[in-house]
């Protein structure tokens, strides 16, 4: 992992020494690779320190990064889906931003799943003023029942998007690809979320196994047996990102009949 070591005192502010594999040496800040470099350490000091628990949405506690607040925005402005299903909602931030950004658009509804929508979470989504576009499904986000209950929400003909964000170990991902990305219609998007966990795998709160058992192993196996799906980097521009490689757009025709 590329590490700063310290600032060139000749040129203070602009040149940086980091620690790369074939050893030490300097990199201008300005350049590509510096940016790249310094975006980062900023992602992964930032995961330690919970920069995205201190983020709110409309009132409600979204955990993500601003920079994926924005890529989400964009994604969603651009498609225009009918309905967007996120697994994994927590303090219901990122059902409140989906929601919000919908209805300024003037349609679409918002299909929360959970294993656990805590009471008080699920009051205040349910209080806010977007909830008319929010439905919320407790259960197993891989279990037929939970599948089922969430096909029943998507209307005959809708433009669907998915975006994952619940539990991050790479069996779970792997099944809630299986299960959820074929209900992503051509053009639309798979969003998964925390594979930056193999970046930030070496910090200090990071699990045991972050190493393999991540969310990009997951998506790198299901990329090689899904060719219908590709990754859109353009939405990895900003660098800083907790979802390397994780917006996977579905392709508007079956590759294999191209």
């Amino acid at each position: 992992m590329t590490e700063i070591a310290r600032s060139d005192a000749a040129d203070f502010g602009r040149l940086v020494t980091v620690n790369a594999p074939d050893g030490p040496r300097e990199i201008d800040i300005y350049t590509d690779e510096g940016y790249r470099v310094l975006s980062q350490l900023w992602t992964r000091s930032g995961w330690q320190h919970k920069s995205t628990y201190e983020l709110v949405w409309m009132g409600i506690p979204i955990i993500q990064l601003p920079e994926d607040i924005l890529m989400m925005q964009e994604l969603i402005w651009r498609v225009r889906p009918d309905v967007i299903i996120e697994s994994g909602v927590a303090h219901g931030g990122a059902l409140i931003l989906y929601a919000s950004l919908l209805d300024a658009i003037g349609k679409g509804q918002v299909v929360g799943v959970d294993i656990e929508i805590r009471k008080y979470n699920r009051l205040a989504i349910e209080a806010h003023p977007m909830s008319k576009r929010i439905t919320l499904i407790e259960g197993d986000s891989v279990s037929d029942d939970t599948l089922a209950r969430v096909r029943s929400e998507i209307p005959p003909g809708a433009s669907v998007m998915v975006a994952l964000d619940s539990n991050h170990t790479r069996a779970h991902v792997t099944a809630e690809l299986e299960r959820y990305a074929p209900l992503v219609t051509p053009g639309s998007y798979c969003v998964v979320f925390d594979s930056v966990m193999t970046m930030v795998s070496d910090a200090p709160n990071a699990g045991e196994d972050w190493q393999k058992d991540n969310p990009l192993e997951a998506v790198d196996a299901f990329l090689g047996e899904h060719k219908e799906f590709e990754v859109d980097e353009s939405f990895n521009r900003l660098e800083v990102t907790y979802c390397q490689s994780g917006f996977l757009r579905r392709l508007e025709a079956d590759p294999e009949l191209c």
